[in-house]
């Protein structure tokens, strides 16, 4: 599937492609967290058999962002969602 274009379409593929190697990097977490929605617009989403992935995300951003970790998570949520709303609209 073929996100160009689409705003965070390049998180979206870079976290499946991690997702597939089973890398836990912020953007497979991103995807994890998006899993269910992405997955009812059509995008095939590894199961990343991650229990908590907001919570993981958080502290990956904690870890490489310090005290911006919260800004960081919010703005990367919004891309998520924006990539949501973007591609709900391209598929009807």
């Amino acid at each position: 599937m073929q996100f160009d274009g689409l705003p965070g379409g390049d998180l979206v593929a870079s976290g499946l492609a991690d997702l597939e190697r089973g890398a836990r990097t912020r953007n497979a977490l991103l995807v994890a967290i998006g899993a269910p929605r992405l997955r009812a617009l059509g995008v095939a989403v590894p199961n990343p058999a991650i229990a908590r992935p907001e919570l993981a995300l958080y502290e990956l951003l904690t870890e490489t962002e310090g005290t911006a970790a919260h800004s960081r998570y919010n703005a990367l949520v919004r891309r998520l969602v924006s990539f949501e709303h973007a591609l709900a609209c391209a598929s009807r």
